[in-house]
């Protein structure tokens, strides 16, 4: 069994007119998934996709992208939440594009940290060319466990992950990427602290370049760090998968 921890095929936006046979052709692989909100909205088409779908998990947060449009009201899918409610994500800080002002990412990770806290869950963030900023704002809290989705940056910023005892979302990108400097970071990963994930739609893996990604896909990602590590398919596929379920308690 595979779990893409890291997807969004409950969004309507992505999937208009084929969740259903996204899903079942990840069922039919005996892949689970775990699906991430972005926005209010969105977290809300999470969280009532995974309640009507047998091995979906949800996470629910405001990215941020979003962040200016508000963050606070997603608490209310903390209170009384579902049981498929499994984690806060994906939030964190994005330098790179600044759709939302700088210190209203700010404000909304730190309150959406506090909700970590508070609710006792773990944490899908994303970081992109913000860890300066990052680093002493996770560190102002304590008892913070999560994943760095999507993680492309340099090996220094991998080992401060590995110090804060953080797992790597390892998906598509480890599959393609010409960057050595990627390669070796991949390649550097402890099993412990990985995990699969596609970002589905987004960064279809090798050698599915040019078609949208799905959480079946999540395999080529395995089969890829398998031959990478020179370790078994079923290796990393049980390690990989037992990492998914002890951070989100599955």
């Amino acid at each position: 069994m595979l779990i893409d921890s890291h997807c969004h095929i409950h969004s309507t936006e992505f999937y208009p007119d084929n969740r259903e046979e996204v899903y079942q052709r990840a069922i039919a692989a005996n892949t689970q998934m775990i699906v991430v909100g972005t926005s209010e909205a969105d977290s809300k088409e999470a969280v009532t996709f995974a309640d009507t779908h047998d091995d979906v998990w949800a996470v629910v947060g405001v990215h941020p992208h979003d962040t200016k449009e508000g963050w606070q009201a997603v608490e209310n899918l903390l209170k009384n939440r579902s049981e498929k409610v499994v984690g806060i994500g994906e939030i964190g800080l994005d330098y790179f594009y600044d759709n939302s002002p700088r210190d209203v990412q700010i404000r909304a990770l730190e309150a959406q940290l506090q909700w970590a806290v508070d609710y006792n869950l773990p944490v899908s963030f994303h970081v992109r060319e913000a860890y300066s900023d990052f680093w002493p704002i996770f560190d102002n809290f304590t008892g913070i466990r999560g994943v760095l989705h999507c993680f492309t940056d340099t090996m220094a910023t991998f080992e401060e992950a590995l110090k804060r005892n953080l797992y790597i979302g390892v998906n598509g990108i480890s599959t393609f990427t010409k960057d050595p400097a990627q390669e070796e970071m991949f390649a550097a990963i402890p099993l412990q602290h990985m995990l699969f994930e596609t970002d589905a739609p987004f960064l279809t893996p090798r050698p599915l370049r040019g078609t949208m990604n799905e959480p079946v896909n999540v395999v080529e990602v395995a089969k890829h760090k398998a031959s990478v590590l020179n370790v078994s398919l079923d290796e990393i596929i049980a390690k990989t998968t037992a990492n998914t379920q002890d951070l989100f308690a599955l």
